[in-house]
């Protein structure tokens, strides 16, 4: 087997015995080999499937060593000693490590417990692997578009996608998607895990989108009752999605600018920054390099979040993506359970085209239903027998949707007493329940 890149044999050395064997047994493996002394040893990478902790000579010392590896779950550790002791074996394993060898006479069952460890961490970057080619291949399947224009930006966009750290800004008119494509990168990017977090620059006065970005100390100013988080520190290995960046007051774009290039952030009222690790997705419906030309935005910001640039076409530009995304909202519509009836839902579509935006039908108003006056019910009471009777029929009718052969099959009466009871004749109408055909 030839070595591969996909997993490495991190061996912690305590001692130097058996050095010879270390690089001999990776070539078996097929791993790589890394290296280091106790002094030496940071938080084992990604990519490390096996810590192995040469102890010979220095077999008392494995149990304390254990807890300052910081090594994850699901990475095993073991010890390889000289000294054959079960009660050595017993101490080491109680402190955490998965198994303890003796040198040179437990050879195989080293080889053997390796070669377990490396193929189950093989199994389990494969699964990674596949996760993240699924995420990616499905991180745009709620962009709706087959046009040339929105094609060739998802392509650009799909390009970039496995790049967490590459700063993106959206571009395109208001409408357009610039959110629905920043969840897309994120969520299809190593990043996804952790958090998305939005903010809309024009949502806030200065002081208080400051305070948002930033957070706070407690004291920092007449409400500052308690120690607040700014939104870059809960983005923390994650994405924050900056959208009308355009809209920041000229002294956050400085300290923007800042928190980007220094990557740390500093609460209001605090003396010490805090390190972040933020992907930084910014969107504008504005011409950014004309806000510049004007001295509206800082040049230095701009060149900043312009690393990747990404246009999203208008809805005029894209064809016949129009059917295709009034199929998808009506599919999208009739697929929830419409609770009212055809009059009703008559209504709702004539409520949503005169309270939408001229051209559009929002599907908030769509599925707002006008709440009913206080004290109504679906049947007038107290109130004599004949209203009672044809409020209920009428009821009926309406949820069988007008169909009054099936309001009566559901009412177990006929069709024709079901008339009568729409008129107002059935309060003593002795006509008993038949068949309603």
């Amino acid at each position: 087997m030839t070595a591969s890149g996909d997993v490495t044999l991190l061996v912690v050395r305590l001692s130097d015995s058996f050095s010879d064997f270390w690089p001999v047994l990776a070539r078996d493996l097929g791993v790589l080999l890394a290296e280091c002394t106790p002094a030496e040893t940071r938080p084992p990478s990604a990519g490390v499937g096996v810590v192995v902790v040469a102890a010979a000579g220095h077999e008392a010392d494995v149990a304390a060593l254990l807890p300052q590896l910081a090594v994850p779950g699901g990475v095993p550790v073991i010890a390889v000693g000289s000294a054959a002791s079960h009660r050595l074996a017993a101490q080491v394993v109680a402190a955490g490590a998965a198994d303890y060898f003796a040198l040179p006479d437990d050879r195989d069952g080293l080889r053997d417990a390796l070669t377990a460890a490396v193929q189950r961490r093989r199994a389990a970057l494969g699964r990674a692997a596949l996760a993240q080619l699924e995420a990616q291949a499905h991180a745009f399947r709620d962009i709706v578009g087959e046009s040339p224009a929105l094609k060739a930006v998802l392509e650009r966009a799909a390009r970039v996608v496995p790049h967490g750290d590459a700063t993106i800004l959206i571009t395109g008119e208001t409408g357009t998607g610039k959110e629905l494509l920043a969840r897309a990168l994120h969520y299809g990017g190593p990043r996804a895990a952790a958090p998305f977090v939005e903010l809309n620059c024009a949502a806030l006065p200065a002081a208080l989108l400051e305070s948002e970005l930033f957070g706070h100390e407690r004291g920092a100013f007449t409400d500052a009752k308690t120690a607040k988080p700014g939104l870059f520190e809960v983005a923390h290995g994650g994405t924050m999605f900056l959208d009308e960046v355009d809209h920041l007051a000229p002294e956050l774009q400085g300290k923007l600018l800042r928190a980007l290039d220094q990557k740390s952030v500093r609460r209001l009222g605090a003396t010490t920054t805090r390190t972040m690790d933020v992907r930084i997705v910014a969107a504008t419906n504005t011409d950014l390099p004309a806000a510049v030309h004007a001295s509206r935005f800082r040049e230095d910001l701009f060149y900043r979040l312009n690393v990747i640039t990404l246009e999203l076409p208008p809805l005029r530009q894209r064809g016949d993506d129009v059917i295709l995304l009034a199929e998808f909202f009506l599919k999208k519509f009739v697929a929830h359970a419409w609770p009212g009836n055809i009059r009703e839902l008559r209504n709702a579509i004539e409520r949503a085209v005169l309270l939408s935006a001229p051209g559009t039908v929002a599907l908030a108003e769509l599925t707002r239903r006008p709440s009913p006056p206080a004290g109504a019910g679906p049947l007038p009471f107290p109130a004599p027998l004949a209203e009672i009777q044809r409020a209920a029929a009428r009821a009926m009718l309406d949820t069988a949707g007008g169909n009054r052969s099936e309001a009566a099959r559901r009412l177990g009466i006929s069709r024709s007493r079901l008339q009568r009871l729409l008129e107002g004749q059935g309060a003593d109408d002795e006509e008993g329940e038949g068949d309603p055909n």
